[in-house]
């Protein structure tokens, strides 16, 4: 078995070529990916409802805007909570030393400063040390190999993430603006007009 080169904390940015329509022009943050499967959210598709109205406490940390997130098609009744800890470009997960001296209680690092919530906690308790907050309703997830042919056919594009993807305040631009800042022909994908008849 050939082992999978791990795409974790980068993006998947859906090619004009991608036809499932769950992830038209979709920005993916992956969070997991081995030889196992991977698994990410969608972070470019903001829902109406407020974070407030259906996890208390949460509300008042989440970002703008502060609504929920549809993350992906997968399990749409569970919810994911995704922070950037200021100066919390410390070691990796898989670390030596490990990454949970120094991290907040609730955060569980991912990709720099970028790592996982647990919502059950007390959100009290990440207040201080939280950047930023999204919320997701359900997640993108690929069985073993499913994302690498996907790659193959060209349905998407890797590029790294930065930390303010997370929080965009303008969601809706982000697959443009992701794209905008490659320095290679995938800037020029950005103007690819939304009815490729279009063009």
């Amino acid at each position: 078995m050939t082992e999978v080169s791990s795409l974790t904390g980068r993006l998947l940015v859906a090619t004009p070529a991608l036809a499932d329509p769950n992830f038209d022009r979709a920005v993916v943050l992956l969070l997991d990916h081995d030889e196992e499967g991977s698994l990410g959210v969608v972070l470019n598709r903001p829902t109406p409802v407020e974070v407030a109205d259906i996890l208390e406490g949460w509300g008042d940390l989440a970002g703008s805007p502060g609504v929920v997130f549809q993350g992906g098609p997968v399990s749409l009744d569970s919810a994911l909570g995704i922070a950037v800890i200021p100066g919390g470009e410390g070691p990796s997960p898989s670390s030596r030393l490990g990454s949970s001296r120094g991290d907040p209680i609730a955060w569980r690092r991912v990709h720099g400063a970028i790592g996982l919530v647990d919502l059950d906690a007390p959100p009290e308790l990440l207040a201080p040390a939280l950047g930023s907050l999204r919320i997701f309703a359900g997640y993108a997830g690929w069985g073993p190999g499913q994302l690498e042919d996907e790659l193959v056919e060209g349905a998407w594009y890797v590029v790294e993430s930065e930390p303010g993807d997370v929080s965009s305040p303008d969601p809706e631009r982000l697959w443009r603006s992701v794209l905008r800042r490659q320095r290679s022909d995938l800037a020029m994908v950005a103007t690819y007009p939304d009815d490729p008849s279009l063009n």
